[in-house]
């Protein structure tokens, strides 16, 4: 017989697995992504910033229609809809971030991208969790050293316009999870940000593809598009979105040293200082923030209490409880905070 304690601490050790598994998705797609950025930072010089962005999304799109295969007529028209805007706001978020590569150091784009995130989280519930934002907002502010004045107006507007898109990405790519299954969303949602991606290089940029680049692009779609799309994606279904913008501070970080070790962009001592500010944001975020998810700790207590003992509630609890079976008690959880998720929901 085991006390309603004991009940809780089983069913926050499956939801602790899952957040552990989005944050280390969320990793790695950050990863991933900078390195593929810094790699094509090079390649900007023969194909553009609008043409390198193009291929990489054309390709990411051919890839994952590929790979998935998805069903049109197992989706609604909200469903299209909501993958439609996805797609174009990945489209914004790439093409725009490219071009304020092209006029700013990585690291210092990326921070300045990382406000879409930032308020996103600022969004969420918590004082915990805001704490935390606070924090990485002043580890943006250190790598960016805006008391300097002298920074590329055009760059920062690209890469305030890039955060805006990413803030956007982040609710909808919840929103697609949460109400298409599998990875169908995505595969949907990539050609429409290739289509736009070629219709913005073309026709100038793209007469200066040749073979080796075209292949080249096919690689770096992969790395720096398809897989990163695909951890965000799947991340998004085990933290909310909340947890997750606050995390995603880690990638000015991140930036930086893809910068440092592939472009030789050294950093100074201020934006050193942010790296660890943004790092121990990051971290705190991963604890304060992610952990809110196991809200369902509610309805078993109540379907456990006296009262609830008739005839319907012995069905639920063993559900909830049965460590034997955890996909159907999880499934539901995966997203995140029920409640919170909704809201989100409600949003878009």
């Amino acid at each position: 017989m085991s006390s309603p304690h004991h009940r809780a601490a089983r069913l926050r050790l499956p939801m602790t697995t899952a957040g552990t598994g989005g944050i280390v998705m969320a990793v790695a797609s950050m990863s991933t992504i900078q390195l593929g950025l810094a790699l094509s930072v090079p390649l900007v010089d023969r194909l553009g910033a609008l043409g390198t962005t193009g291929l990489r999304l054309a390709w990411a799109g051919v890839l994952l229609l590929v790979l998935v295969r998805p069903r049109l007529r197992h989706f609604t028209g909200r469903d299209l809809l909501a993958c439609t805007l996805l797609g174009s706001v990945s489209a914004g978020m790439m093409v725009f971030f490219m071009l304020a590569v092209t006029r700013l150091p990585l690291g210092t784009a990326s921070a300045l991208e990382f406000l879409g995130p930032l308020a996103v989280s600022l969004c969420g519930p918590g004082r915990g969790r805001k704490r935390w934002t606070v924090m990485a907002a002043l580890g943006v502010a250190a790598l960016t050293e805006p008391w300097h004045g002298g920074i590329d107006a055009a760059g920062a507007g690209f890469a305030l316009a890039a955060a805006a898109c990413w803030a956007a990405y982040i609710l909808l790519t919840q929103r697609v999870g949460d109400s298409v299954t599998g990875l169908g969303g995505l595969a949907v949602s990539m050609p429409v940000a290739g289509l736009i991606g070629l219709l913005v290089a073309a026709p100038s940029d793209l007469e200066r593809v040749t073979w080796p680049l075209l292949a080249a692009m096919l690689g770096l779609a992969a790395l720096s598009a398809v897989l990163p799309f695909v951890l965000e994606f799947l991340a998004l279904r085990r933290l909310t979105a909340s947890a997750f913008g606050t995390l995603m501070s880690l990638e000015p970080a991140i930036a930086l040293l893809a910068g440092l070790l592939v472009l030789g962009q050294t950093p100074g001592l201020a934006p050193a200082v942010g790296v660890a500010f943004v790092v121990m944001a990051g971290v705190g975020a991963t604890r304060a923030g992610a952990r809110t998810a196991p809200a369902p700790q509610g309805p078993p207590a109540a379907q456990g209490s006296p009262a609830a003992q008739g005839s319907p509630a012995p069905q639920s609890p063993p559900a909830l409880q049965g460590p034997s079976a955890p996909r159907p008690s999880l499934e539901p959880h995966l997203m995140g905070d029920p409640g919170h998720s909704a809201q989100h929901s409600t949003r878009i």
